[in-house]
């Protein structure tokens, strides 16, 4: 008595050996081929789509967030040190800026730690912020009582509370916008790459089509099989329509990394620069002599963010890939100019200080109506700068938007043309079928 195996196994490969009945495993072969073709495509642009989606919508804005932390502390501790210097009574509009300094952080602190796909290394970062920036805020407040009183251990706790912040907050708040930066870019990548297994299912639909016609032409003497012949079109114009919109997204999704992400990246490091830069010079005064170290760093920092005059650094790299013309380049230019009058300014501070001018040296540090004075060039180098990051952001936002926009009705354009090859395929192999009855 046969296995009962053995004649399940009959059963089931008995039919390839009649011609209908290799048809009809073909046509199934076909349709399942044709259907995990279209969920493929569809699957591949909807996942390109959601995620330049989270790239406008999460992955940017939490970028800016983790910015907008380190650049609100570093304007806090120079706002600090130049409050610190003001005779007759602390400036009002210094401590209004501080404060809004310290809640800016603290806000932009909590948007970044809102981010559901936080690493252990993102928080540690915003742990080590939120633990230490009581510990600032204190030491500051000490200061400024002391100051007030005229004691001099007053510059000593601003000293200390600089040191922290740079030597623990700031890394941190760093690291946190590296983090946010990179994920940016590992997106951005993601979605201007090659949909490697949707082109290779849909490239093996359109082989196994052309198989097929080419059999089916040998079987019966008919050049064409119309079913086969509209399941191929459909395949066909599915190709055609991917192509030219996923490279249109690709090359939107590349002009918005080289046009936005990118240049606001180095007009971020620009402006951390500048922002320290002014500390450093504001603490080489409080120094008194002892602050020699900050005139380094000042000199290091200013001349990769403007060269000697200006004229060179990240704002010179900027600059030279910005279209002409544009908002972005007329901030960068206006960013130079400024950053070339701070320059001039603060080589006139030094050698007031330095020939012992002390008071006329802090004057033209830290009094912002003054034309030719540090203050002055500082605030309007970082309102360009400001400028520059909002009209380099707008770029990537444009483009990602458009890239977006490439995609549109892609994803049910192919389920559409997924159930039309089908059906081509079905009604094509069906007529076939019908002359073997």
């Amino acid at each position: 008595m046969p296995h009962p195996a053995g004649r399940g196994l009959r059963s089931v490969t008995r039919p390839a050996a009649t011609t209908p009945g290799r048809l009809a495993l073909i046509a199934v072969g076909l349709i399942v081929l044709t259907t995990l073709a279209a969920l493929t495509a569809w699957l591949a642009v909807r996942d390109r789509d959601g995620t330049l989606t989270e790239l406008t919508e999460r992955r940017e804005p939490l970028a800016v967030a983790a910015q907008q932390v380190y650049r609100a502390l570093s304007d806090a501790d120079a706002t600090a040190a130049s409050a610190f210097l003001s005779t007759g009574g602390e400036p009002e509009e210094l401590r209004v800026r501080y404060e809004n300094d310290v809640a800016m952080a603290g806000s932009s602190l909590g948007r970044a730690a809102s981010d559901p796909a936080a690493s252990e290394a993102m928080a540690a970062q915003i742990d080590v912020i939120g633990r230490q920036l009581p510990v600032y805020t204190g030491l500051v407040e000490t200061a400024r009582a002391n100051n007030r009183q005229g004691f001099p251990v007053g510059a000593s706790y601003l000293r200390e509370a600089s040191a922290l912040m740079r030597s623990e907050i700031l890394p941190a708040a760093e690291r946190l916008y590296r983090i946010d930066t990179a994920r940016v870019a590992e997106r951005q990548h993601d979605a201007g790459g090659f949909p490697a297994l949707a082109a290779v299912v849909v490239a093996a639909l359109l082989a196994a089509l052309v198989a097929t016609q080419l059999y089916l032409t040998r079987l019966t003497n008919r050049t064409l099989n119309i079913g086969l012949l509209v399941a191929t079109v459909a395949i066909v114009l599915g190709v055609l329509w991917s192509t030219a919109a996923v490279t249109t997204q690709s090359a939107l999704t590349g002009s918005g990394r080289r046009d936005g992400t990118e240049q606001v990246d180095l007009l971020v490091k620009a402006r951390i620069a500048a922002l320290k830069s002014r500390a450093d010079e504001t603490l080489t005064l409080v120094a008194r002599g002892e602050g020699g170290g900050y005139e380094a760093e000042f000199a290091r920092l200013t001349s990769r963010l403007a060269g000697e005059d200006g004229t060179g650094g990240w704002l010179a790299e900027v600059a030279a890939d910005a279209e002409d013309e544009t908002p972005l380049a007329d901030q960068v230019a206006a960013a130079q100019h400024s950053a070339a009058r701070w320059l001039r300014a603060h080589a006139t501070v030094r050698e007031l200080d330095e020939a012992g001018d002390y008071g006329d040296a802090v004057r033209l540090a830290i009094d912002a109506d003054r034309p030719d004075g540090a203050t002055a060039a500082f605030l309007a180098l970082d309102d360009h700068l400001r400028a520059a990051i909002d009209a380099a952001r707008q770029s990537f936002f444009d483009d990602t938007t458009n890239a977006s926009r490439a995609l549109t009705l892609l994803a049910p354009g192919w389920i559409v043309l997924g159930v039309v090859a089908a059906l081509g395929v079905g009604a094509g192999i069906t007529q076939r079928l019908r002359e073997y009855r």
